[in-house]
């Protein structure tokens, strides 16, 4: 992008970057980075910042980086790593050489330490965390400084080093930035630089160390050490940003990114904590980390989402300097756009009930040729077979129909796809007075849909031949919490109260067409009238498996359409 352009169709944060190249700010070069703690999986409110982050890289042909911040050894996992680069990629993009951990940086970070020791910035505090936070003072009231403030340099250092060579227990002692425990940003308050924790393994230093950098402290470093130009990351991080300078001017160093906040995404019926969905997934609320009702990246790859939808979804959406929470609808609606034009139709009944067209020759099978994608005229057709015993879904039918109900009743004709008029001549129960079968007649001359004589029907309804079709699973799945904020009021605390007991439906006994027996897993699927649907990872032939990605109806069409009016 051309630094003359306007920055009118801009974010504010491209504009900034635009405004520095134009300004010949370092020295023209454009370097992001996207710095996940690896203490869990991605969720779509990451998928935002990876967009942003490698976004503005691949608009300035700049690199950007992705660097795990593997700072807390008690929590991070090289599955974590694993799973994070993986959704990355998925989403569409390419760090090239250009990965790092802060971990890479711990002699670096220790040296960076010991040098504001010796500058007199630093020094080793014995207060127990829980009296650190007494004398931390609060909003309204000062802060207290530690007895343990006016510790000489060499004192501070040696008991620096006795910490690294793990002669303390963990809470015993940290060490602090002194800088002013009276200031009006309680980060500023004497923060903690280093703390003690022997317990764990780090999963690539292994026990080498005994002390660990807090975020804040390797988070400006790690970001100074690569050279990155823009720090971007959410607002929760602005109160943080007089610490990270403070670091950064304190040890002169050569680099100093510009940190700029944008609103993180919250989505409608979920929580966007990572915390939050450790406990889902811990407390057995939900099947895993992927599973399709959690926000996380691969739980939305399993469920139907594909890369393109959630990119677009995170384009559209913008990026804001106010929180705000985006409905979940707008995420379905971006998802129809792209399956809509991609997705092969299929037939499938979910909740099977015979029909036995009566007057159908008993051995006949037709192969009728059926559309895979009307948006796509390169998508071709298939052929469906069609036979004396068909499957339509239990809800096309009623006994005794209310008035606008004009699918199949008693005496009534409807169209089947792709095939013939039915007409319901007769309705078998069993013993309990449930209906088990339809008996029904077809009128020959309408093969394709249409009638000869030019009548009309008032409903089409979607088929399975019994011969030919395949047995398959498939899980329904709705919103995972029954309110828009599952966070909100009193009760926050124990939001898991209100996830949603329908928000997993799974059919056992559904039929599909025979095109669908060879089906991969996460192949995606219109099942004609149902909605748009995903081969799950445990699907193999003789054992398939859907979930529904999302249904066709789109809320956020009507939703749109109001917020015009």
């Amino acid at each position: 992008m051309s630094p003359e352009n306007t920055y009118e169709s801009l974010d504010f944060i491209r504009t900034k970057v635009a405004e520095d190249l134009k300004e010949g700010k370092n020295d023209g070069r454009v370097v992001t980075r996207f710095p996940p703690e690896p203490n869990g999986f991605l969720h779509i409110g990451h998928a935002k910042s990876i967009c942003l982050n490698f976004g503005i890289a691949s608009e300035h042909n700049a690199p950007c980086h992705l660097r795990f911040d593997d700072t807390n050894p008690c929590k991070e996992e090289d599955k974590y790593v694993e799973a994070i680069a993986e959704d990355i990629k998925w989403l569409g993009f390419d760090w090239k050489n250009n990965l790092f951990y802060a971990s890479d940086y711990f002699d670096k970070l220790y040296q960076h330490a010991v040098e504001m020791i010796k500058k007199g910035q630093a020094y080793v505090d014995s207060l127990s965390f829980d009296e650190i936070r007494q004398y931390r003072g609060t909003l309204t009231e000062p802060g207290t400084e530690s007895p343990y403030r006016g510790r000489s340099v060499e004192e501070n250092l040696d008991l620096f080093e006795r910490m690294k060579n793990g002669e303390f227990e963990e809470g015993d002692c940290v060490l602090r930035a002194k800088i002013d425990m009276a200031s009006a940003h309680i980060v500023m308050r004497d923060p903690a630089l280093y703390r003690i924790i022997k317990r764990s393994q780090h999963h690539r230093t292994g026990g080498k160390w005994r002390i660990y950098p807090m975020y804040d402290f390797a988070h400006c470093l790690s970001d100074s050490i690569e050279g990155i130009t823009h720090s971007l990351c959410t607002l929760e991080f602005a109160n943080h940003r007089p610490l990270y300078d403070w670091i950064l001017d304190q040890l002169e160093a050569p680099c100093h990114p510009q940190q700029i906040e944008f609103a993180r995404l919250n989505l409608s019926y979920t929580v966007m904590s990572k915390r939050k969905l450790l406990q889902l997934v811990e407390e057995g609320h939900v099947q895993g980390w992927d599973d399709p009702r959690m926000p996380t990246i691969c739980g939305l790859r399993r469920r139907g989402y594909t890369s393109e939808a959630i990119r677009n979804f995170c384009e559209r959406i913008g990026v804001a300097k106010v929180e705000g929470t985006i409905d979940m609808a707008f995420l379905e609606h971006c998802l129809r756009e792209d399956l809509n034009s991609r997705a092969q139709r299929v037939m499938a009944v979910l909740k099977p009930i015979k029909v036995v067209i009566e007057n159908y020759p008993d051995s006949q099978v037709e192969e009728l040729e059926c559309i895979n994608n009307p948006e796509d005229p390169d998508a071709g057709t298939r052929k469906v077979p069609f036979s004396k015993t068909l499957y339509i879904e239990r809800d096309d039918f009623m006994e005794d129909p209310p008035k606008k109900f004009f699918r199949l009743a008693p005496g009534r004709e409807v169209r089947l796809r792709y095939a013939y008029f039915i007409k319901c001549e007769e309705v078998v129960k069993n013993g309990l007075g449930e209906v088990v079968e339809l008996r029904c007649t077809y009128d020959p001359e309408t093969r394709g849909g249409n009638a000869s004589d030019g009548r009309k029907v008032k409903a089409t309804l979607h088929w399975v031949s019994a011969d030919h079709a395949v047995n398959a699973e498939v899980r329904l799945y709705d919103r995972l919490f029954t309110v828009e904020n599952p966070m909100a009021g009193k009760e926050k605390e124990d939001f898991t109260a209100r996830i949603n007991p329908r928000s997993m439906e799974i059919l056992a006994s559904c039929k599909i067409e025979p095109s669908l027996a060879d089906a991969s897993p996460g192949t995606s699927y219109q099942f004609e009238r149902l909605g748009y649907f995903c081969a799950d990872k445990n699907s193999s032939p003789g054992n398939l498996i859907f979930n529904r990605a999302v249904s066709l109806r789109d809320q956020w069409v009507k939703i749109g359409n109001t917020q015009k009016k």
